[in-house]
């Protein structure tokens, strides 16, 4: 009889200490979750710049992350990923993160931010040798890749662009990128071809006309951008042009002869470039509008060059404080020429609005 007592004394005790072996696995287990949930990898924490390329998968990731000291467990917060709803929600890109940050966060991160973009602004009025420049200094590509873009014939097919390059379709905007790996110079002509397209569609609302219509009101545009230091003139000015045209008078826009001198004009206009006709874009010797646009016009002057203001001017001259004064007869423009032009005060001269 003690001996059967030993014996179930014996297992009782086995069966407890089981038990508490297996609460203890379990009670160890949990602490373990919760360090990883609510202690960082480090105290304080490194910054770590991490990229998540497009199509990685997660698994690939939470490695990636421990590897790099941002996690100290990639299974459980795979698990944590999971268990959220997250797991197919990282964004590729680049990402400044931190050593000293807890799990939860670090997914937040990946998962709702745009993370670390470069920034471009291409203002209205450039040409693509400017545009080009300006891809360069932001380090998202060459000056020469860009120049070899924008001339592809290839790219300008894709999207119907029948000229030798795109110049006048490289919308002017504020673009942000993820930081490339390589050059992103393609890319970027044809982000910007593709901006254009859809800010043109609000011109042309049902939808946009032939090549050659389309050309032509690109080609005005941009010597509207060119010549407006008043916004509030762009229109004004296209009433100009147009009447201009409408009566095969020469156009006589100083910007046209400095596109066709290229990007090393030195920033004078001498009498020779005015009597130029070897120049193309001469549109003091050349009737009409020039062969090509002469920059990338915003909308607002895309919107000018379609709907001009209907008036007789025929003429216009700028007063020094970025407006025009506007001319229906020559007489009347020499003596604002002689005004506003020739005795003018060059130090408080200003060729845009302030």
């Amino acid at each position: 009889m003690a001996g059967k007592r030993t014996i179930l004394i014996t297992l009782l005790a086995l069966a407890l200490l089981a038990g508490i072996g297996v609460g203890g696995y379990h009670w160890h287990k949990a602490w373990q979750e919760e360090q990883f949930l609510t202690v960082p990898p480090e105290t304080p924490g490194n910054d770590v710049i991490f990229r998540v390329e497009p199509g990685q998968i997660f698994t690939t990731i939470a490695r990636n992350l421990k590897d790099r000291g941002v996690i100290t467990d990639a299974r459980r917060f795979l698990k944590l990923a999971r268990r959220t709803g997250r797991d197919a929600s990282i964004r590729a890109g680049e990402f400044l993160l931190s050593t000293g940050w807890v799990p939860e966060k670090v997914l937040s991160e990946l998962t709702t931010s745009a993370g670390i973009m470069k920034k471009v602004s291409v203002r209205e009025g450039l040409t693509w040798w400017q545009t080009a420049r300006e891809i360069d200094e932001a380090g998202l590509g060459s000056y020469a890749a860009f120049a070899q873009a924008v001339t592809d014939p290839e790219l300008l097919d894709r999207y119907g662009i029948e000229a030798g390059d795109a110049e006048g379709y490289l919308f002017p905007e504020t673009y942000l990128l993820t930081p490339p790996r390589g050059d992103r110079s393609r890319y970027m002509a044809e982000t910007m071809i593709k901006e254009f397209i859809k800010n043109a569609t609000k011109v042309w609302p049902e939808g946009l006309p032939g090549f050659k219509e389309l050309h032509r009101a690109v080609i005005l545009a941009s010597l509207i951008e060119k010549e407006t230091g008043d916004v509030t003139e762009r229109a004004r000015i296209s009433g100009v042009f147009h009447n201009r045209l409408r009566k095969r008078m020469l156009i006589q826009c100083d910007p046209t002869i400095i596109y066709g001198l290229g990007p090393e004009f030195d920033g004078n206009i001498r009498k020779n470039h005015l009597l130029d006709k070897a120049n193309p874009y001469n549109t003091y010797v050349h009737r009409g509008l020039p062969p090509g646009p002469i920059c990338s016009p915003g909308l607002d002057a895309l919107m000018a060059a379609v709907h001009p203001e209907k008036h007789a001017f025929l003429y216009f001259v700028a007063m020094g404080d970025g407006s025009h004064h506007f001319s229906k007869t020559l007489a009347e423009h020499n003596e604002a020429v002689a005004k506003y032009q020739l005795r003018r005060n060059r130090k408080t001269y200003r060729s845009t609005k302030q």
